[in-house]
């Protein structure tokens, strides 16, 4: 039996920073990645940040990545697996890791989950053709791995992500057939979409996929218009020929582990599906049990890191570790700020939802 202070469930930007702020304060850290590195979404996000300099504005995301893994690195207090997946949580406390071929049983006295959230997909005819990916599978082919998914491709969802994946693939090299988009406006940031403008990608407000075509691989979609109900109108279909198609609907938390755990869950559509109810100190109705980042509700990356650093503190002072508070309510402030504009009004309507009590 391995014992630890923490346990920190995903090594993406939120875990990450759980794991610094818990070991910076004293706790001892165990730090669990499924993947072969850590960083999350980030090592695959070439676009500047926005914020304040706390928030890392101006900076890459992949360079943020890099900073924060050095920061993990440095700490002796925080001990590593990659590769290591959590096969489960139990009643006694009790959490089995699958790593490097074996299963070994941990009993932490505190487990922060930093699952982070998987991407949505859509119903339509031929969805799984060769060709057709989601936005962040595109992004790892082109940022991670330098490899071009295809020379035309029609971007599906006209949001922050979308948008931001279309600029890159057009800096890529790959034409960028348009943006379609189900809403009647687009619902990124309108620099990004000035981006897009600038050259000549047109966005289909009102539109939706149909259908896509093609034998062995993606050869063309055909899209429609939708009406005030959100349904195809009889008449409006175009066909767009594209080898690649892009999915940026949407995520969803990741909270088997929550439900596992025995976690009080609720829908909260505003926050991708199905959270975990918790304090603003990220602790759940889970003794012991504390979350970070999009596992708590879907937010940008900056805000996913300050709940982390929220969420380590928080089990560091539930240990006894000193001179935590002030830190704690410094951190509380600042996702508050990146919560406070008119483009974080869904984001505060679903956390309304799902907040219990006040924290300790």
């Amino acid at each position: 039996m391995i014992k630890t202070d923490v346990l920190v469930i995903g090594g993406g930007p939120a875990g990450l920073m759980a794991a610094t702020s818990a070991a910076g304060s004293g706790a001892e850290v165990l730090l669990v990645e499924r993947s072969e590195r850590l960083g999350g979404q980030l090592i695959k996000q070439t676009h500047k940040f926005f914020g304040s300099r706390e928030e890392y504005a101006g900076e890459r995301g992949i360079d943020i990545a890099a900073r924060l893994i050095k920061e993990t690195e440095a700490q002796a207090a925080i001990t590593t697996w990659k590769n290591a997946t959590v096969a489960g949580i139990y009643p006694d406390g009790v959490v089995v890791i699958a790593c490097k071929d074996s299963f070994y049983t941990v009993l932490p006295q505190k487990i922060i989950v930093a699952t982070g959230a998987a991407e949505k997909t859509m119903l339509f005819p031929n969805n799984d053709l060769p060709g057709i990916y989601g936005a962040g599978a595109l992004q790892t082919l082109m940022n991670v791995y330098g490899i071009m998914p295809g020379k035309r491709i029609l971007m599906v969802g006209a949001g922050n992500i979308g948008v931001i994946v279309a600029y890159q693939l057009l800096q890529a090299g790959v034409e960028v057939a348009g943006v379609v988009e189900a809403a009647p406006q687009v619902g990124g940031y309108a620099v990004h979409a000035a981006k897009l403008a600038r050259y000549g990608v047109p966005i289909y407000t009102s539109h939706t996929i149909k259908a896509a075509h093609g034998e062995e691989c993606l050869t063309g979609v055909t899209i429609a218009r939708l009406d005030e109900c959100w349904q195809p109108i009889v008449g409006t279909d175009r066909y767009i020929a594209v080898d690649g198609l892009c999915l940026a609907v949407g995520l969803t938390p990741l909270t088997e582990l929550c439900w596992q755990a025995g976690c009080e869950m609720r829908y909260v559509a505003e926050l991708g599906g199905y959270v975990p109810l918790r304090d603003a100190n990220m602790r759940t109705t889970k003794s012991g049990l504390f979350l970070a980042g999009d596992v708590a509700g879907v937010e940008e990356a900056s805000a996913a890191m300050v709940a982390g650093k929220i969420a380590g503190l928080s089990v560091a002072e539930e240990l006894g570790c000193l001179g935590v508070m002030n830190e704690l309510e410094k951190a509380k402030k600042q996702l508050a700020a990146l919560r406070a504009g008119p483009a974080s009004a869904k984001i505060r309507a679903g956390i309304n939802q799902i907040v219990i009590g006040e924290a300790g």
